[in-house]
């Protein structure tokens, strides 16, 4: 088996999926881990590996993978243990319906409310042309404008208000799904899960107005299923700081209950 390096920031949203897919079907890998508040992403050594400057990337032999939804499949499909898709038609295009509604609608909303709340006052202390000659080396036009937003805090009121509502009506639909079956997109855990649970594992944290075991029993129910896997614990075990102490926190609530 060819050698895996992953590059990575927290276990979390975009990094965490191809960290959580790896750690489910028993594959070993090199991890870098990339500080995206310290621009590690931007910087030439890691522009060596992904010219794009996004993060996760994951090297398996010569090959070069990016954008993690497409590293998770590549991932289920390259190597032996667990399937992570399961073998029913419905079942399978369900699971791409929810990833393909989380990268595309439901990720990017708290992707927003996170730069919000805790990327722009993280890089708030740097002077303006410090975030300036930052922004100057994101590859990517999109990017910078994003970074730009977070850094200055230009996100506007309706941005963000379209944000939370997009994210209460996103934890309403994942409640009445899992009230249909064990996990979301089966009843067999799957790609659609890891992707899920890397946006929505602090909901009861981040927003304990919509999801809690009164509010919300099934995602409640799912949550504490998806933290108790092996994997789950494992792949958080190479977090740092603020992300990783809300996920033990709230290991030791479920580990209880």
């Amino acid at each position: 088996m060819a050698e895996v390096t992953l590059y990575h920031w927290e276990p979390n949203a975009n990094s965490g999926k191809p960290m959580l897919a790896l750690a489910e079907k028993g594959v070993p890998f090199a991890s870098h881990y990339i500080d995206m508040l310290e621009f590690d992403q931007h910087k030439p050594e890691y522009l060596a590996v992904n010219p794009q400057g996004t993060i996760p990337a994951m090297i398996h032999g010569e090959r070069v993978l990016t954008e993690s939804t497409a590293i998770m499949e590549y991932v289920n499909e390259a190597f032996p243990g667990p399937d992570l898709m399961p073998a029913d038609p419905q079942d399978r295009w369900r699971v791409r319906w929810w990833m393909k509604f989380m990268d595309q609608w439901l990720g990017p909303s708290f992707s927003m409310i996170g730069w919000c709340t805790f990327v722009g006052p993280a890089l708030a202390k740097r002077s303006v042309e410090e975030r300036e000659a930052l922004i100057a080396r994101i590859p990517l036009p999109e990017r910078r404008v994003a970074w730009r937003k977070a850094m200055f805090a230009e996100f506007s009121d309706s941005e963000l208000a379209e944000s939370k509502r997009r994210v209460a009506h996103g934890v309403k639909l994942l409640e009445q799904e899992l009230g249909k079956r064990e996990y979301v997109a089966s009843n067999q855990y799957s790609l659609a899960d890891i992707n899920i649970f890397n946006s929505t594992y602090s909901l009861p944290v981040g927003n304990p107005d919509l999801c809690g075991p009164e509010e919300t029993p099934n995602i409640w129910r799912w949550l504490r299923t998806v933290y108790k896997r092996p994997a789950v614990q494992q792949t958080w075990a190479l977090g740092q700081g603020r992300f990783t102490d809300r996920f033990n926190a709230l290991m030791e609530e479920f580990a209880d209950a």
